[in-house]
This record gives C-alpha cells, structure tokens and sequence, in this order.
C-alpha cells in the first residue's frame, strides 16, 4: 500500500501543480522502467507532470463512464479500453436493474471509447504493460468508477505493480479502491467530498486538443 498525503495545502491551485506534488510522492516509490497512463481527460496534465519527473513518455488509458438509463450522470459502472465493463452490484441491486438492462447505454458507450482512442492515438496502440510498472493517474477520485475499470484493464494486461496516483479522493473511495492497486499515492482524503473541483482553484474543462497537445508535448 502507498501514501496518504500529510501537510499538503488544499485547494491546489490547478491540476499542473498538482501533478508536480504528486510526480515526487511517485518517484520515492523507485519504479522500474514506468509506464504512466493518464484517464482523460483530467488526469492529462497531472500525469504529463508525473512522466516528466520520471523521465519517460505517458499515454492515455481511455475510459467511459456508464450511467443509468434515465439519469446519465449517475454512473452505475464503467469501461475502460481493453477491459470488460465494471458495474457497482450494490447500486444496480438497489435500482433494480441488471447488466443486461445497461448493453444499450454499454453500447454506445463502447462506440465513444472507440471514438476517443482514435482522436487521442490515432492506429497507435497502447504501450505493452505485461511485466512493468504502471501508474495509472488521474485528477481526483469521486466514486472511483472509472478508475476501478481501468485499474482492472491494466491488471488484465499483466502489469508487474500497479499504482494509482491522484491529488484528492472521497475518503471512502480511497479506502474501497486500495486493494485494487499495489500502491496507492493520494495527497489528500477529505471524508467530506462533494465533487474534484472543489478542490482545485482552477479547474477548467479540457478539451480534445488539451489532451493532444500535451500527448504531444516535448519532454525536457
């Protein structure tokens, strides 16, 4: 298990330095070879810090949220590229829906992966993470769903040790998350948490390009 943040000053002013805080929690860990995954788009900049630290390139491991029928911004599950769907048995239990009942909304949200994969890497595949150490990153963990599905896709991949590396995580989703990753790196875990961007001052909405030009950027 890995890090929980002490003396870490919230809000962090972006995600950048975030990301910069982060990257040296990171690099104590003393990994071999790295590779670093963003989930876009907000992990982008953070984990473009991480990798410049490290001195390696970083990809994007693409992922969707998959919400309820009806009320979209509800994520009962997730999917992220080269993985199964991911569901929250319990809330799906107690919306009395099943999996099956969600192949429509999996359906289309298969389509946008697709359609993120090809605009973020064009025919480039993913980097081979079988054996190595991955660090999976994002901007901040609400529910955790789409980081547990991508969390699994990695694992599914055989990856050597897995990490989890974030700024700010819901308490509870930073403890229910833990076992999925061989280290989790979190600077801060307010118990009381309503959304990421309460957390950073600037907490703009990225864009495609954001992502592909930082995908792009020149490492120094």
């Amino acid at each position: 298990m890995g890090s929980s943040g002490h003396g870490v000053r919230l809000p962090f002013t972006d995600r950048t330095e975030a990301g910069r805080v982060l990257a040296e929690r990171v690099a104590a860990l003393g990994l071999t070879d790295p590779v670093v995954l963003a989930l876009p788009r907000g992990g982008v900049p953070v984990a473009h810090e991480i990798a410049e630290r490290l001195g390696v390139p970083f990809d994007v491991l693409v992922t969707r949220k998959i919400g309820c029928p009806g009320q979209p911004e509800l994520g009962v599950g997730a999917i992220a590229e080269g993985g199964e769907p991911v569901f929250d048995a319990d809330l799906l239990r107690r919306l009395g829906l099943t999996e099956r009942d969600l192949d429509p909304t999996t359906g289309r949200e298969r389509a946008e992966l697709a359609r993120r994969i090809t605009a973020y890497r064009g025919d480039r595949a993913l980097p081979p993470l079988k054996g190595r150490d991955v660090v999976v990153v994002d901007d901040g963990l609400a529910t955790g769903g789409t980081a547990r599905a991508a969390l699994a896709a990695v694992r599914a991949e055989g990856a050597r040790r897995l990490v989890l590396a974030v700024p700010v995580g819901a308490a509870q989703t930073v403890w229910e998350l833990s076992s999925a990753a061989d280290d989790l790196v979190v600077l801060a875990a307010p118990s009381s948490f309503r959304a990421v961007g309460q957390w950073y001052q600037h907490f703009d909405q990225l864009t495609d390009g954001d992502v592909l030009s930082l995908l792009h950027a020149p490492h120094t």
